[in-house]
């Protein structure tokens, strides 16, 4: 990028200087012995065009909109239309949940992004014994399409966008959303969103898994296969890195770890008998954003990078919408602290932040209260607020990829990039994904380690937890899910099943049973069957019998 006499006469003056610095810091040392990102990569005192010496820009950076999209997917990015602001929300009943969805809507939001309670999410109808005392409480309960039907009362499904954080039994929410939409008088092709389904990060660190791989990554498959046909505008997947980092990776193991499993997700698909373009370009991803403000924007550049050179050189993928790697990002929950809770908006607005300069598709911001509840409407709408300053206010979204062409954030990204293909590397070794589980799971639990140990030996601080402490009153006004919510839940759950008819109940969950033992599609039988309002447990527990439940290993 630099002509060499221009280099040398830089690296010249640099030594210059370099003898200033030593002896600034005998007078006045620096804080710390080395400083460094969390990925473990030495920060500079400065940085100059030396570290960008061997950059190619065409090859390396490009212009936005065009690969390796290391700026950016859209050519012009926020000067057309700002993200998509989905506020995660879900708890209690369906009608409660969707009481907070047409709340967000009034205020501004663009998109809704649904959570789901445990039961739901591991295939268990809130009837079933290991359901109690769970219904409603991290999420809303879904048993029914009944459920369904009262959580999106009132907003249109065909001109809204839905995100659900649903992994193990995802086919079976987009089949009960599907019909929905369809009883709503919307067709498939009209409906979009996203589903996580991004079930082998459940068996790395979230654990709301139900199948073993085998068929799980058939599931998953199927859905890519019926939604190329079938749901052009849906995303069949979000694979996930934000879970991996809230369990404690670093920046550049949430990239490997999470473009390994993409990578996964592609090789089972294309292996089925796919094209990796009829689905490349519905993949979509989703990051964490922490608070190494830097290292966080660099690592959604790398990440870009990265994909674009996977699809394109691994796995041949020609139209160029199959090498974009479109994410939305979540401030970190883990950043959050129940000391001096306020601050944690700040720490929230800096997270977001850098999800908007690394060029996010869609961001969730967490509410100050969720260290300590789930959020309260006061707490969400500064959550909201926030995302809405930053994309109207300070003047960020002016331009794409502000921070574009600075040494040290290009130097940042090569070095994250490095990194994260080593790890890829190793994981390729073990086998892939799948097969690279324990390897991936014992580097996130040492990082976690190394991470809290500095915590609690003060050489990272976190304010009101080990420095800046102070006397604080116990805190008001948090949100609790009331215990009657599963209750009520059960019975409604009892009403829709007396209201069905038994027999066709039956003849579609044999159907559900047929599928899973061939080879057919097993999506269209999940679509026919939740019409019927067969519940999420019943088709679950078909599958459970067919396939077995995956049981975890414990690793140290």
């Amino acid at each position: 990028m630099f002509k060499q006499d221009q280099l040398d006469k830089i690296a010249a003056g640099k030594e210059k200087w370099a003898a200033k610095l030593e002896a600034t810091v005998k007078k006045r040392p620096e804080r710390e012995p080395e400083f460094a990102v969390d990925s473990g990569i030495t920060i500079n005192t400065v940085y100059t065009p030396l570290d960008l010496a061997d950059m190619d820009y065409e090859k390396d950076l490009g212009m936005p909109g065009e690969y390796p999209y290391t700026r950016g997917v859209q050519p012009n990015l926020y000067r057309g239309r700002l993200w998509t602001m989905r506020q995660y929300a879900g708890f209690g009943s369906a009608d409660e949940t969707n009481q907070r969805f047409r709340y967000l809507l009034e205020q501004g939001q663009t998109g809704l992004s649904c959570a789901f309670d445990l039961p739901t999410q591991i295939g268990y109808d809130s009837d079933h014994p290991l359901a109690r005392g769970e219904v409603g409480k991290v999420g809303v309960a879904i048993d029914s399409l009944a459920d369904m039907e009262t959580l999106f009362d009132q907003i249109p499904l065909g001109k809204v966008s839905t995100s659900m954080t649903i992994n193990a039994p995802a086919g079976i929410l987009l089949a009960m959303y599907i019909a929905c939409a369809e009883k709503q008088g919307f067709t498939k092709s009209e409906i979009n969103g996203t589903i996580q389904n991004d079930v082998i990060k459940e068996y790395i660190c979230r654990g709301t898994y139900i199948l073993p791989p085998e068929p799980s990554m058939r599931l998953i498959s199927n859905i890519f296969e019926f939604c190329s046909k079938e749901i052009p505008q849906w995303n069949t997947i979000s694979i996930s890195g934000y879970h991996i980092r809230e369990a404690g990776a670093t920046a550049a193991q949430e990239i490997a770890f999470t473009l390994a499993d993409g990578i996964a997700y592609v090789d089972a698909a294309i292996k089925s008998g796919l094209d990796v373009d009829a689905f490349g370009g519905r993949l979509s991803f989703f990051f964490n954003a922490h608070l190494n403000f830097l290292e966080e924007v660099a690592k959604f550049r790398a990440a870009r990078r990265v994909w674009a050179r996977i699809m394109r050189e691994r796995f041949g993928a020609k139209n160029p919408r199959s090498w974009t790697l479109r994410f939305h990002t979540q401030t970190a929950g883990v950043s959050l602290t129940a000391q001096q809770p306020m601050v944690n908006i700040m720490r929230t607005a800096y997270e977001a932040l850098s999800a908007v300069l690394g060029g996010t598709q869609s961001l969730h911001t967490n509410s100050y209260d969720e260290a300590l509840a789930l959020p309260c409407d006061e707490s969400v709408m500064i959550a909201l607020r926030t995302q809405q300053v930053i994309g109207y206010e300070i003047g960020v979204c002016d331009l794409v990829d502000p921070l574009g062409g600075s040494y040290y954030i290009e130097s940042l990204t090569n070095a994250l990039e490095e990194k994260a293909m080593d790890y890829i590397g190793k994981i390729d070794a073990l086998g892939g994904a799948v097969k690279a589980i324990e390897f991936m799971q014992k580097e996130i639990h040492n990082s976690a380690y190394q991470y809290q140990l500095a915590i609690d030996n003060k050489k990272k601080t976190v304010i009101g937890v080990n420095k800046f402490q102070m006397e604080e009153k116990p805190p008001e006004g948090l949100l609790k899910v009331d215990l009657s919510v599963g209750e009520r839940q059960v019975e409604k759950l009892k009403k829709v099943k007396a209201g069905r008819d038994q027999a066709k109940v039956e003849s579609l969950l044999k159907a559900v049973r047929e599928a899973a033992q061939s080879d057919a599609n097993m999506i269209p039988v999940f679509v026919e069957a939740v019409k019927e309002y067969v519940t999420l447990g019943e088709i679950c527990d078909v599958l459970r019998d067919v396939f077995g439940e995956y049981k975890q290993q414990i690793v140290f």
